[in-house]
C-alpha cells in the first residue's frame, strides 16, 4: 500500500480535545473532594462557634470524613483521576503558596541564641523521633512523616514532606490522624506545666511555641495564659514553621536513597538532576518566602494567598482520606500512637532543656 493513501492529521490536531478530555476526567473526583471539604469547613465553623477555637482543624476533619465516606462507598473509575489529582497536584500547589506567609524580619529580630536554639530543637526532635519510630518497627517513610510532623508543624509538615519522599497515602493519613489526636491533647494539657515546672508566662510561651503543632493551637494554648505568652509562642512557632523549607529540601536529597517500600519501589530513581531532586513546589515555596521577606508580597496579598493555601490543603486531605482503607489504619495504629507519644515526650524534654539553658525568665 502506498503511503500516499494513508490520511494524516495536521500536527497538533486533537490536542485541545485531549486536554479537554483530561480536564473533564478530573471533574467528578474534584467535586467529591470539594464536597468533603465544604462539610469539613462547616464542622470547623460550628466548633469555633461553640468553643471559640478550632481544636480539631478542618484539615483533620476532612481526612476523617474522607475515610468515613470511603468506608461506606468505594469511588468508581470515573472519580479516581480527580481524587488522585487533588491528593498530589493540589497539595503541591498548596505547599508552594504557603511560602507567602513566611517573613524573615520577625525571625531575625528574635535574637541569635533563641534562633539557634529553635533550629537545634527541631533537628534533635527529628532525629530522636525518627529513631523512636524505627525502633518501633515503622518503615522509613512513615518514620520521617511522624518525625517532621512532631518537630515542625504537625499536619502541614507531614503534608509537605509526603510528596517529596514518595510516601503512600495510607502512611500520610495515619501520621496526620494520630498526630492530630496528640496535638489536641497537647493543647489541653500543656497549661499544667505552669505549676508543675514553675514556668513564667515568657517561659510558657516559649514552650508552647516549641511543642504545639499548629499556629491556631498555639493561640488556643496561650491566649488563656496571657498576652506575653501568646506573643512569644507565636513568634517561636513561626521560626519552627520557617524550618519546613530547609527540612523539605534536605529530605528531597535523601529521598532517592531511601529503601524501596511497596508502591514506592516502582521506578525508583537513579541519578537525578537538581530540578528533579528538589521538586518545583519547593522552589516555588522558597521563592515566595523570599519575595515576602523583601516586601514584594505585602500583607494585603499574603493573607488571602495563605487562606487559599489552607483551603487547597484541606481539599488534598479530603482526597487522601478518600483513598484510605480504614483496616490499614487499624493495623498500624498501636505502633504509630506509641511513636507519636514517644516523640512528643522527647520534644517536651528538649524544649524544657532549651528554656533552662538559655535562662529564659
Amino acid at each position: 500500500m502506498s503511503t500516499k493513501s494513508i490520511p494524516t492529521a495536521p500536527a497538533g490536531a486533537g490536542k485541545p480535545e485531549v486536554a479537554g478530555g483530561r480536564i473533564a476526567s478530573l471533574v467528578p473526583g474534584l467535586l467529591v473532594c470539594l464536597a468533603v471539604t465544604a462539610a469539613a469547613l462547616a464542622v470547623q465553623a460550628l466548633e469555633e462557634r461553640a468553643t471559640g477555637h478550632p481544636y480539631v482543624e478542618a484539615l483533620v476533619i476532612a481526612i476523617l470524613l474522607g475515610i468515613a465516606l470511603r468506608t461506606l462507598w468505594s469511588p468508581g473509575e470515573r472519580f479516581r483521576a480527580g481524587i488522585a489529582f487533588s491528593a498530589k497536584q493540589v497539595l503541591e500547589l498548596a505547599v508552594t503558596l504557603l511560602g507567602a506567609s513566611i517573613s524573615l524580619g520577625a525571625i531575625v529580630a528574635s535574637g541569635t541564641s533563641l534562633l539557634v536554639g529553635i533550629v537545634a530543637t527541631v533537628v534533635l526532635a527529628i532525629m530522636a523521633s525518627y529513631a523512636i519510630c524505627r525502633v518501633l518497627g515503622l518503615p522509613p517513610r512513615m518514620a520521617i512523616l511522624v518525625a517532621c510532623g512532631n518537630a515542625i508543624c504537625g499536619n502541614s509538615a507531614i503534608a509537605a514532606v509526603a510528596p517529596v519522599i514518595g510516601a503512600d497515602s495510607k502512611d500520610v493519613v495515619a501520621a496526620i490522624a494520630f498526630t492530630a489526636v496528640l496535638g489536641v491533647l497537647m493543647v489541653l494539657g500543656l497549661p499544667l506545666f505552669i505549676p508543675l515546672a514553675g514556668l513564667s508566662e515568657h517561659q510558657y510561651g516559649t514552650l508552647a511555641g516549641l511543642t504545639v503543632y499548629a499556629v491556631p493551637q498555639v493561640l488556643a494554648a496561650t491566649v488563656p495564659v496571657g498576652i506575653l505568652a501568646t506573643q512569644v509562642g507565636t513568634l517561636v512557632k513561626l521560626v519552627r514553621v520557617l524550618m519546613l523549607g530547609p527540612v523539605v529540601v534536605a529530605f528531597s536529597f535523601i529521598a532517592p536513597h531511601l529503601p524501596a517500600e511497596g508502591a514506592s519501589a516502582k521506578g525508583r530513581p537513579g541519578r537525578l538532576g537538581f530540578f528533579k531532586i528538589v521538586p518545583w513546589f519547593i522552589l516555588g515555596f522558597l521563592a515566595l518566602a523570599t519575595l515576602r521577606s523583601v516586601g514584594l508580597v505585602p500583607d494585603a496579598a499574603s493573607q488571602p494567598v495563605t487562606r487559599l493555601a489552607g483551603l487547597l490543603t484541606v481539599v488534598s486531605m479530603a482526597a487522601l482520606g478518600l483513598g484510605v482503607d480504614v483496616r490499614v489504619l487499624a493495623r498500624v495504629g498501636g505502633r504509630v500512637t506509641l511513636a507519636v507519644t514517644g516523640s512528643l515526650v522527647v520534644l517536651l524534654i528538649v524544649s524544657l532543656s532549651l528554656i533552662w539553658a538559655l535562662r529564659i525568665a
